[in-house]
């Protein structure tokens, strides 16, 4: 099932639709519930409703479907929620970075997973332009991949975690690495480094990717795509701590909402010929290679497109397709 939130003059949290699989057209669904988030809040008796109109709709049975034929239309599949717990999954990409900035490893890398609190309360249109104030802020893109999931209750295992993964989306983390140093030298975590994000137009139940959901973990490349032109295609499967065990770790001292959405953190692979998924990875390879750094971060109308198919070509979770701006 393939969910999203059309944009709306009448609500935050936009209007509930379902998606057919080919992406081609959608039905209104708020009479069920009128938005995602209260759909996942009741989760129980929206999914078999939403599942019904899904069937349906792929099946050309609703008369009432829409052509999809703007993804502008579409807010992020969530656009608002209660919790966005930011991981960071993959060991390539934490070793890279905090080389970057001459930080050291942690001593739990392998064993405790790192995660922030991020900004929850408003995300991005896939669509919508970036802004910026100062671009000597350091702006980067970040691709990643997120699950949304419904209540889950303190002190729960990983593999039970798993259970309660109702959704998976794609993320764009955009982070500030200017700031980042001087905020973390105060102990105090992220805050100014880390902006309004923004989510897919599109969020899948787990059972959409077929044996590409495997053991908690999206066998898949990201497409990343930098001004137009290849920029990464790492696979998302090589996270280190699947997120059964983010969602754990998220939940060790609280229950977590239905609606909180926890992410991967940037995709990343040790292989070069997979290129990247932000820039601050980019940039320390060059570091290393070169002795220093050949690409900026980004700049006035700079673009970024995120995307994931299937084995078969398939777009899954339609495009983050975003330009930078100076306000």
């Amino acid at each position: 099932m393939k969910l999203g939130s059309l944009k709306s003059n009448r609500s935050l949290d936009g209007e509930l639709v379902v998606v057919s699989r080919d992406q081609l057209s959608f039905a209104r669904a708020s009479h069920v519930y009128p938005s995602l988030r209260e759909a996942v809040e009741n989760w129980t008796l929206a999914e078999p409703q939403l599942q019904k109109i899904s069937e349906d709709l792929n099946a050309g049975k609703v008369a009432s479907a829409e052509r999809l034929a703007d993804e502008s239309l579409f807010h992020s599949c969530l656009p608002r929620t209660w919790l966005f717990a930011d991981g960071s999954a993959y060991i390539h990409h934490i070793k890279l970075v905090r080389q970057a900035r001459n930080a050291p490893l942690p001593a739990t890398l392998l064993t405790v997973p790192l995660m922030y609190q991020a900004e929850s309360g408003r995300f991005l249109a896939p669509t919508d332009t970036i802004p910026q104030i100062d671009f000597a802020h350091g702006t980067d893109f970040e691709g990643e991949v997120g699950v949304i999931v419904d209540h889950v209750p303190m002190g729960v295992s990983p593999e039970q975690a798993l259970n309660h993964i109702k959704l998976l989306v794609l993320i764009n983390d955009v982070s500030l690495r200017g700031l980042i140093p001087e905020e973390l030298e105060k102990g105090f975590g992220f805050f100014q480094s880390k902006p309004t994000k923004a989510l897919s137009p599109f969020a899948l139940t787990p059972d959409e990717l077929g044996e590409a959901w495997l053991n908690g973990r999206v066998q898949l490349p990201l497409d990343i795509k930098y001004n137009g032109q290849f920029f990464g295609k790492a696979n998302a499967k090589e996270m280190h701590f699947h997120f059964g065990q983010l969602i754990a770790h998220a939940a060790r001292t609280r229950d977590l909402v239905a609606g909180s959405l926890i992410g991967s953190g940037t995709v990343s692979n040790e292989d070069p010929a997979m290129g990247s998924s932000c820039l601050a990875e980019k940039r320390m390879i060059e570091q290393i290679k070169d002795g220093k750094p050949v690409t900026s971060f980004m700049k006035d109308q700079d673009t970024i497109e995120i995307s994931m198919k299937s084995s078969s070509g398939q777009d899954l979770f339609g495009r983050i397709m975003q330009k930078v701006s100076k306000i």
